[in-house]
């Protein structure tokens, strides 16, 4: 009995002292009485056997007393280890961040969502609906690209000690550092880093005394144990700062403002404590990750940055699903979003796109029109706040008044908030209740260190702009209210344009009251004088500014009004942005088309705009198209080539697009089209070779080639092609008349050919370009044999920079003196002409009946020759020039 009495209690001792151990149950009094008690069991027990067997009991009571014993000791060990465990835990809580109460402080609620303030960033943590913006690096290819999240785990990395998250407003930055701190504290992501503090400059500009960095920690982080301060200093390797807002800082961090601080203990001003922190002089081995907008405060920080780029397409259509549970409602958003709004910098905001789904909801679920511009979408927004405040007419009308008083105090004073003082000498006395609809609020209301800021810039615009067509206490011209704040502002004008127009004001009207028409007026006839100055110049940007007005004000009869028939547009447009393209599309689809439009000379084109130009081209009514310089390459090239079968296009610039001979095949396709309209062809400076040529030769014989001009400057042909041409010419189905080809190396050999068909009746050629062919006197025989035929059309010909000679001037002047040689314009620049070939000439230009044009610059004729030459244009009627 007492044997199993004691293996049980060993059974049960291990056990206990097993779990005590691995920290799943702590030694208690519950444990003491449970030893007792099987002691005092066993005691019973022994006392039951003594009666029964003295020897036998006495032998196991002193078994029983020892092993008693060594329990006992072993008992008194285990409770002294488990009290020293207990401490030790202790003392590791003690010196650790606890992260439930990270977690707790960070994902408070702060605030309320609104309209233009976005969605909490708590909310959008916790209802786990958040989507990671994607951050540039390096090339921005979409599919490429890694979220902000990715972008600053992979910097933290490295051995950079400054990281700075660079974003436009409403870019998602706050939520991303947010998220970061979150993750941190669940254990999933930065566990290198005992300590992360989260701060807001915010919040850190209402601090006004002095602070040691313990203080300011203990002021901002509450749940944070002091005792574990002294490991943050001794460890600052182990410490991670976030600091969110950098843009509302109001102190410097230029660190010669300062007299930095290197003591944790010492207390100093908290702009001191700050500079001192991110210029490496406290906790010099802290790591730091900094949030901001664009600003000067960047110059001050070292290490690597992020550049926030926000929401792409892939993750708005992300974000309007989850935000739409219909899918078909959803679906329609987004189309609607990206064709209105989506070629805009900002739609690339995470904030941005919560004010339109927001507004866009309501409006999909009433089966209400959805806005067409950004103009449309300010005044939906307005109208819904102004509704959700149930104000008089007078009353509303006041309110939008002083929110116009305030964004023209901001703009003109690059302000970004206002005090409570500010905004009662705005208007604000009555409203200042309702001003968290319409702005942002920094602090308690009652407070006098409460400030207000609008949302973004966008909002504060278009107050500027609606205040101007209400107020009527103070008339303000329109070119000089733009003069004024042309330095703050980028879309003033365009919801001045935008509101100018009856059907875009009116649902504010209905509201407000109708607008100033002296105003209205007034901003029209500034719109109509500016743009007709603009688009009689050649500045590319004012034109675009044009239809960006035109676009928004979305009136087909005023881009009629706008656009006269002597605007010069269509020029040089080679620079276009989406934006602008949307615009210019708008303005063509009003007028019905345009006859010219130098669009892509100088771009670089992707497969997929190729693809896209050649649809483009077989459904349109282009006329002519200038790719040169555009790099487009033989595969591109064969794209193109699918749309110019089917097509209107008549004129076609392809300098210096890398084409070859591979090209020619699919050209030739094009041309014999029997709807082909092309008949300019420019091909200068590509490298298609005789081969090549022979290909396009080939069209000529085709009767549906309208080909009339052909542009071959340097393509590397030679004399080896000419014969091939030459029988094109004479194929009776040739329409060429013009031929350039200079700067390749025709030699004698291959003039004489062509000479051929410049004498068959068939030949249509009219202008033969062979400057810079490395030609000699030899050629002029056969040239002048051309010249003097019958069926000879030829009526300029250029054979500048040739080594002609004086024979060859002089066999080209017999021609010149022929009845039969129709020339009327003939080029001998720099063809080593000398004094000795002057009288020959000067005959010859007399003698004949056409020729106007004479250019001789270059060659070896002296002064003596002058006389001569000018006494020839005096006696000759014809003749209109000579160089």
């Amino acid at each position: 009995m007492i044997t199993r009495v004691l293996f049980f209690f060993l059974a049960n001792f291990n056990h206990i002292k097993q779990k005590t151990l691995t920290g799943t149950d702590r030694p208690s009094r519950t444990h003491l009485g449970q030893w007792l008690k099987q002691k005092n069991q066993v005691c019973k027990e022994f006392s039951e056997a003594i009666d029964k067997d003295f020897w036998t009991a006495s032998k196991q009571f002193w078994q029983t007393i020892q092993q008693l014993r060594r329990y006992e000791m072993s008992l008194k060990l285990f409770i002294k280890l488990s009290r020293d465990n207990i401490y030790k835990e202790k003392r590791i809580a003690i010196n650790t961040m606890d992260k439930d109460a990270v977690l707790i402080h960070i994902l408070k609620l702060k605030g309320v969502s609104t309209l233009l303030g976005g969605d909490l960033p708590v909310r959008v943590i916790n209802e786990n609906k958040y989507i990671s913006p994607l951050a540039a690096e390096g090339e921005v290819i979409e599919e490429n690209l890694p979220t902000v999240d990715q972008a600053i785990r992979t910097a933290l990395t490295g051995e950079n000690k400054i990281v700075t998250v660079i974003g436009p407003e409403g870019s998602g930055k706050t939520t991303a550092l947010e998220k970061l701190v979150v993750d941190w504290a669940k254990g999933e992501h930065l566990q290198n880093f005992e300590y992360v503090f989260h701060f807001r400059f915010q919040d850190l500009n209402a601090h006004e005394d002095v602070l040691s960095i313990a203080t300011l920690i203990q002021r901002c982080h509450h749940y944070f144990p002091p005792k574990a301060m002294p490991l943050v200093v001794q460890k600052p390797e182990d410490v991670l700062f976030v600091f969110d807002g950098l843009n509302d800082y109001k102190h410097s961090l230029d660190p010669a403002v300062y007299t930095l601080c290197s003591d944790p203990d010492q207390a100093v001003s908290v702009p001191c404590l700050l500079a001192s922190l991110l210029h490496g002089s406290l906790l010099n081995e802290a790591t730091f990750v900094v949030a901001t907008r664009p600003t000067a405060y960047l110059k001050f920080l070292s290490g690597s940055q992020v550049k926030v780029l926000g929401f792409l397409k892939s993750q708005r259509n992300s974000y309007v699903n989850s935000f739409f549970t219909d899918a078909p409602a959803a679906n329609k958003a987004l189309m609607h979003m990206e064709r209105t709004l989506g070629f805009y910098d900002f739609c690339t905001s995470p904030r941005f796109c919560w004010t339109v789904c927001s507004v866009y909801k309501p409006l999909t679920d009433s089966g209400g029109k959805l806005p067409e511009t950004l103009s449309q979408l300010f005044v939906d927004i307005l109208v819904h706040l102004i509704q959700m405040l149930s104000l008089s007419q007078a009353d509303s009308r006041e309110l939008v008044l002083a929110l116009g008083r305030m964004a023209s105090h901001c703009s003109t004073g690059q302000h970004l908030s206002c005090t409570k003082a500010q905004m009662y000498s705005f208007g604000f006395q009555p409203f200042l209740t309702s001003a968290d609809t319409f702005l942002r609020r920094e602090g308690e209301l009652e407070s006098d260190t409460c400030v207000f800021s609008f949302h973004s810039q966008l909002m504060q615009e278009f107050m500027l702009a609606l205040s101007f067509f209400l107020d009527k206490s103070i008339y303000t011209g329109a070119e000089k209210m733009l003069e004024k704040h042309k330095d703050s502002t980028k879309f003033l004008d365009l919801f001045l344009s935008g509101l100018s127009e009856p059907t875009q004001r009116r649902p504010l009207e209905n509201l407000l009251g109708e607008f100033n028409c002296d105003q209205i007026k007034d901003f029209k006839q500034w719109f109509k004088s500016s743009s007709e100055e603009a688009l009689q110049g050649y500045n590319t940007d004012s034109h675009y500014r044009c239809f960006h007005l035109l676009h928004q004000a979305q009136s087909e009869s005023l881009v009629k009004e706008i656009i006269i028939p002597s605007a010069r547009i269509g020029i040089s447009y080679g620079n276009l942005s989406l934006q602008d393209c949307v615009a210019w599309n708008y303005v063509v689809a009003c007028l019905g088309g345009t006859d010219w439009l130098n669009l892509l000379t100088a771009s670089f084109l992707s497969t997929g705009a190729v693809s896209h130009l050649a649809s483009a081209l077989n459904r349109g009514l282009t006329r002519e198209l200038d790719l040169s310089h555009s790099h487009l390459g033989d595969e591109k090239f064969k794209i193109l080539c699918a749309g110019l079968r089917d097509c209107k296009l008549q004129k076609l610039h392809l300098v210096t697009c890398n084409l070859t001979e591979a090209s020619c095949e699919d050209l030739v396709s094009a041309l014999t089209s029997d709807t082909s309209q092309l008949c300019l062809l420019e091909m200068a400076f590509n490298e298609i070779g005789d081969q090549g040529f022979e290909k396009l030769c080939g069209a000529l014989h085709s009767p549906h080639c309208k080909l009339e001009k052909l542009q071959l400057d340097t393509c590397e042909l030679t004399e080896a092609s000419m014969e091939v041409f030459s029988a094109a010419l004479c194929s009776g189905q040739s329409q060429l008349k013009e031929v350039d080809m200079k700067r390749n190396i025709m030699d004698d050999s291959g003039v004489e050919a062509l000479c051929k068909a410049l004498q068959h009746p068939l030949c249509k050629l009219q202008s033969l370009n062979l400057s810079m062919c490395e030609l000699t006197g030899a050629c002029c025989s056969h040239l002048s044999g051309a010249l003097m035929s019958e069926y000879c059309s030829l009526s300029e010909l250029d054979l500048s920079v040739n080594e002609l000679g004086q024979e060859g001037a002089l066999l080209l002047c017999q021609a010149l003196r022929r009845p039969g040689c129709i020339l009327e314009k003939l080029g001998v620049e720099m063809t080593r002409l000398t004094d000795a070939c002057l009288e020959d000439l000067c005959t010859a230009v007399r003698a004949s009946k056409t020729l106007k044009r004479l250019e001789l610059r270059n060659n070896s004729l002296t002064d003596a020759s002058v006389p001569a030459l000018v006494q020839v244009m005096q006696d000759s009627h014809r003749m209109q020039e000579m160089k």
